[in-house]
């Protein structure tokens, strides 16, 4: 729950790695400083500023902007630093608000990096000043707290770093003014405002924590579908969609692409072939233009944000779609309740009117839809070829350079993600890493989203493609010797698709094949969970028996529930429940309708599991702001050998690995 500060409030600081936003609604200045235990700083190298962005364990922003995001890592900075302060400042010299008193109340938040809000403050009562120490984060006794802090300055930043103890104060003020103005080009304009008070700042690029049990960024609940992560943005619009209003009217003037919680730190300069943007002209998209400890983890938050963009103009649109419908509509009802006009030459000049208003409406609507899209799609354009390979389709050229890595990445791609009026720009599904629940690959009757229905039998097929797509990526984007898989295709009916992963000698065993193979499995597995458990709980971790495979494990599960028994559906239950928090996974294709005779004994297993689909399928819902999101599932291209390959290079890698 956030705890909202008031000035001289603290509140317990749990976490290591933060992240700290700020939100002015003009452009401002953000930096920090830290100090010892007396909370002055030693000199201009415990300043974190625009000209001098990062100290260790402290990042800020590389310009002026509307919105700002300062990554912390406490356990980052240096043992004799006992305070960091953040401070925010109104740039000088471009034309700008000279006081706090003429922009809006600043507003501060502490997030985990998973948009988790811990603490806010709205820095209220400021008037003459044009700089502030918003918050700080202190240590008492090796624990770490944060304050509401909101002290302003009239002197500007001179007068708060001379109070910070610095003796060269003047001189650093200075250069950071020097530093912003020569960046203002760069610099961000101010979100559009919002009609619901207090509903601008709190946004995020990554995903916010998950609404259900299990921890996934996609909850599901008794006979619903899946659903993706509404927050991954931290502070989400009205989930009514009729609830945001009506797009204005285009002024002519360009739009920046940049997602407005995205605008926190400066993205890295443009390629050298690529010409850099115009004064005036909207900022040339970058791949990596979000906040981040690595080029991973920032191309991450991007998608994400991208997600939210797309998520934000689509129901802008919708919204004002339906607006002009009820207006017109309201307007018609008008002129037909109205005996005397109901008829005649000023009935049809009312009707033609309304009809007007809504075309026009609509067409504004869609102008604002299309200029959005088309920004979208120019960030999609260099983000997809950055992606790494774990992110990246089958088709992507970096996996003809793939080398099994040495470290397990953040999150793995599922799929891609795209909405009826955005056919042509998907954003890949990111899901982390590890697993924090297992994945059903639907077989069960469903017509594919561009309306053809899909056969039963190729339907099972392709689901079991789909599954081995899944399982071909996990193997590639962990080191080796860190995953195991684990096959059950009780009938051998999945021999055919299965190939990949027999041929290459990537799987631990050949698959189980009849209910005797069934038992031995899930009986192994589930031993696995009872051992791993009862060390964990025990503390003794390290007496495991001498051989015990430390990988990650995953189950594949083929034609359930054939070949299984009552004692067998039980363990596979276990498995789905315990497993992920030990390091067991299942992935299972399966029709539920096969299952129907178990009743409600299956429902928490379905309901415990990310259920896809390998045709394209409008069942991921967005709680967001309502939308029906169509799923792409991730295979490789027709007559593509890229998995195969990449199996292959896996396998050889353990191998060497082994020896």
């Amino acid at each position: 729950m956030t705890a909202e500060l008031v000035r001289g409030q603290n509140h317990p600081l749990s976490q290591a790695r933060l992240e700290i936003r700020v939100s002015a609604g003009k452009p401002i200045v953000a930096g920090a400083t830290v100090g010892g235990a007396d909370g002055t700083v030693r000199g201009v190298e415990g300043v974190a500023h625009p000209g001098a962005p990062t100290l260790p364990g402290l990042e800020v922003s590389r310009q002026a902007a509307a919105d700002h995001r300062l990554a912390v890592d406490l356990d980052a900075l240096p043992d004799d630093v006992h305070r960091l302060s953040v401070l925010l400042a109104l740039p000088v010299g471009v034309g700008g608000p000279l006081s706090f008193g003429a922009v809006a109340a600043p507003f501060v938040a502490v997030t985990g990096l998973d948009g988790t809000e811990v603490a806010s403050y709205t820095i209220t009562g400021l008037d003459a000043e044009s700089a502030v120490v918003a918050l700080e984060l202190y240590r008492r006794q090796d624990a770490w707290k944060v304050r509401a802090v909101g002290q302003g300055y009239a002197g500007g930043l001179a007068e708060l770093l001379t109070d910070q103890g610095l003796p060269q104060a003047r001189q650093l003020a200075s250069s950071i003014n020097d530093a912003v103005a020569s960046g203002v080009a760069r610099s961000v304009a101010a979100p559009p405002s919002r009609t619901q008070d207090g509903d601008r700042t709190r946004q995020t690029a990554a995903p916010a924590p998950r609404p259900d049990q299990s921890g996934s960024p996609y909850g599901t609940s008794p006979g619903t579908s899946p659903t993706l992560p509404g927050g991954y943005p931290a502070s989400p619009p009205p989930t009514d969609p009729s609830a945001v209003p009506p797009p204005s009217a285009p002024t002519g003037g360009p739009v920046d692409y940049s997602h407005p919680g995205r605008r926190n730190a400066a993205p890295p300069p443009p390629p050298p072939t690529a010409p850099p943007s115009a004064p005036g002209r909207p900022a040339q998209p970058v791949a990596g233009d979000a906040t981040g400890w690595s080029m991973e983890e920032r191309l991450y938050n991007q998608v994400w944000g991208m997600f939210e963009d797309l998520a934000r103009t689509v129901a802008s649109y919708r919204s004002a779609v339906d607006f002009a419908e009820s207006r017109m509509d309201k307007e018609l009802d008008q002129v037909l309740s109205d005996p005397r006009s109901r008829i005649g030459g000023q009935a049809d000049a009312a009707r033609e009117a309304a009809r007007a208003k809504h075309d026009q409406l609509v067409d504004q609507a869609r102008q604002s839809l299309d200029r959005d899209m088309a920004q979208l799609a120019a960030e999609a354009g260099v983000v997809e070829p950055a992606l790494p390979a774990a992110y990246a389709r089958w088709d992507n050229p970096v996996w003809h350079a793939y080398r099994v890595p040495m470290e397990m990445p953040m999150a793995m791609r599922l799929g891609d993600l795209h909405l009826p009026e955005s056919e042509q720009l998907t954003i890949p599904l990111l899901a982390r890493l590890p697993l924090e629940r297992g994945i059903w690959v639907d077989a069960g009757r469903a017509g594919a989203a561009d309306g053809s229905f899909a056969d039963a039998h190729d339907l099972r097929r392709l689901a079991l493609e789909t599954a081995v797509s899944h399982t071909a990526r996990l193997l590639a984007v962990h080191p080796p010797g860190e995953f195991t898989v684990h096959v059950i295709d009780p009938a051998g009916s999945g021999v055919q698709a299965l190939a990949p992963l027999v041929q290459t000698g990537v799987l631990a065993a050949p698959p189980a094949q009849g209910a005797a193979g069934v038992a031995e499995a899930l009986g192994r597995l589930t031993q696995r969970v009872d051992l791993v458990q009862m060390a964990v709980r025990g503390g003794a971790s390290d007496a495991l028996p001498p051989g015990f495979d430390t990988a990650q494990q995953l189950l594949v599960v083929n034609d359930f529930p054939h070949g299984f028994d009552d004692r067998a559906v039980t363990q596979l239950r276990y498995l789905a429940d315990e497993g992920p928090a030990v390091g067991v996974h299942l992935m299972m294709v399966a029709d539920r309708e096969d299952a129907s005779a178990y009743g409600p004994l299956l429902d928490p297993l379905w309901r415990s599991l990310l259920r896809l689909t390998p045709v394209p399928d409008d069942h991921l819902a967005d709680p967001w702001v309502g939308h029906a999101w169509t799923y792409e599932p991730p295979l490789p291209p027709p007559g593509s050998q890229v998995l195969t390959q990449v199996l292959r290079q896996v396998a050889e890698t353990r191998r060497a690995w082994d020896r």
